[in-house]
């Protein structure tokens, strides 16, 4: 089963830490956002594996907007 990593925020990629194939636990910080001058980190919700990053450096997203996808 796919767990989608969503923005919690619009904002800006600031960092992306992870690439598809990493293996990633619980609450490792998977990218940077920032919003309103703020870097704000996005963690891993469970244990699993990037199958996707939807993201990159630079990139702005909306709220809600998947940002990384794990199995």
């Amino acid at each position: 089963m796919s767990v989608e990593v969503t923005a919690p925020m619009s904002g800006d990629i600031l960092e992306v830490h992870v690439k598809v194939g990493d293996d990633v636990s619980a609450e490792d910080e998977l990218l940077i956002l920032e919003a309103m001058k703020m870097e704000n980190p996005i963690f891993a919700p469970e244990n699993g594996k990037v199958t996707e990053v939807k993201v990159a450096v630079g990139d702005s997203v909306d709220t809600n907007d998947v940002l990384i996808v794990l199995e």
